[in-house]
């Protein structure tokens, strides 16, 4: 049986000194020693959704529990890449640190030269063409987030989608009446042109379809039609 030392504070040096003895292969934790990146994959995805809902509700004691969530995660990942030999929590730590340092060479440098976060990136990552940019999407992100995040890069290597409210009512016309085989691939334009839309107004497209989603949780009945009763 491991005792862990009780602390008036701990650190994230101690968070990562649990990690590590909940992963022992002898004395660990039986369900914690035996996760791999890929079984805890969505628990990330989870606790940076519930540390966002924290945030959305402006409560810092949620805030500050969702957060140790999130950060128990990334040690927890890198604990896994330790036993491999391949990196560290240290390393993590590090290589942020210089990234933060790097890109911000007008604070810590003195070199006003270049400001935008995305353009020292794509130096960095050495992406010279709207191409490189487009696939460096993550394409875990949730598919209105990416889709207006493409198209904002796009827009930015100077190729804009067309946004107007004609064009997202001929793709809900072609997706209603598309074959089956075609409906999915009607309904994604349909959707990207209504993100494209959203963008020109200056509306968050992900936001607009959670605050909607949050108004028919309160009231499902308000957008329903008389035919059919379960549609909206």
């Amino acid at each position: 049986m491991s005792i862990y030392p009780e602390k008036t504070q701990y650190t994230s040096e101690d968070l990562a000194a649990i990690i590590a003895l909940l992963r022992d292969p002898e004395k660990g934790c039986p369900w914690d020693k035996v996760q791999t990146h890929t079984s805890i994959r969505m628990n990330f995805l989870e606790e940076a959704y519930e540390a966002v809902d924290a945030i959305d509700l402006n409560d810092p004691a949620l805030m500050c529990e969702e957060l140790g969530d999130v950060l128990m995660q990334v040690v927890f990942h890198a604990q896994m890449e330790q036993e491999q030999g391949h990196f560290t929590f240290a390393q993590v730590c590090d290589g942020v640190c210089r990234k933060l340092i790097e890109r911000h060479p007008h604070i810590f440098r003195g070199d006003t030269g270049i400001k935008d976060w995305d353009t020292l990136k794509n130096i960095e990552k050495g992406r010279v063409t709207l191409q490189d940019d487009l696939e460096s999407v993550p394409l875990a992100l949730p598919a209105l987030m990416r889709a207006a995040k493409l198209q904002k890069r796009a827009a930015r290597g100077g190729v804009e989608v067309q946004a107007d409210a004609d064009t997202v009512a001929e793709a809900a016309r072609k997706a209603q009446t598309a074959d089956e085989a075609d409906r999915q691939a009607a309904v994604g334009q349909m959707l990207f042109a209504a993100v494209a839309l959203a963008r020109r107004l200056g509306v968050d497209p992900e936001q607009a379809l959670q605050y909607q989603n949050a108004q028919f949780t309160a009231h499902p009945t308000s957008c329903q039609e008389a035919e059919p009763p379960h549609s909206c």
